[in-house]
């Protein structure tokens, strides 16, 4: 009985320890994978740019092409989620800002507006790279959707109510900014 208390007081005190913010590694730690592997999906802000990075994985399979393809298209649905998260960033703060001005703006409406204009940014999300895990068969996909063509795209959204349009004119990147700083915290 002794013994099991010795065991479970580490046990609890750890815990404890770890009872604050939760830190997740986004090394998947792939062996002999190329760094985009292992950091995975994110917004990236480095010297290329401001860019959506989405990483596809589809495990073996007997169709090479079909599984390239999932792979591909996986990637692309991870840009898609990350781009989702910036449209919800930027909506609630252009709710808040329009607020504070004497302005009031529907954030259902304003992330339906930002929402339809970013799914033509979709299309343009390329695929950069491939690699194949030997041991596994494992076929890893890198999508790309640079922030300048998110960008180009809300300017020119014609649906898009006009001090909208100026907002994320005048905000996009920092909205952008703080979007990849979660990831690294």
């Amino acid at each position: 009985m002794r013994k099991l208390v010795l065991l479970v007081i580490p046990l609890v005190l750890g815990l404890a320890a770890c009872g604050g913010r939760t830190v997740v590694e986004s090394d998947l730690g792939v062996k002999g994978a190329p760094d985009w592997v292992n950091e995975g999906s994110q917004a990236l802000n480095d010297k290329g740019g401001r860019l959506f990075h989405g990483v596809g994985q589809a495990p073996a399979m007997d169709d090479a092409s079909l599984q390239i393809s999932t792979a591909d298209n996986r990637a692309r649905a991870e840009v898609a989620r990350i781009l989702s998260s910036y449209v919800d960033l930027a909506a609630s703060d252009y709710g808040s800002a329009a607020v504070s001005g004497g302005e009031k703006a529907s954030q259902l409406a304003v992330s339906q507006q930002l929402r339809t204009a970013t799914q033509m940014n979709l299309s343009g999300a390329r695929i950069i790279a491939h690699w194949k895990d030997k041991k596994s068969g494992t076929v890893y996909s890198l999508a790309e959707l640079d922030m300048k063509q998110v960008k180009e795209t809300l300017s020119t959204a014609g649906d898009m109510n006009a001090d909208l349009r100026r907002y994320m004119r005048d905000n996009a990147d920092n909205v952008f900014d703080r979007l990849s700083q979660e990831k690294k915290q």
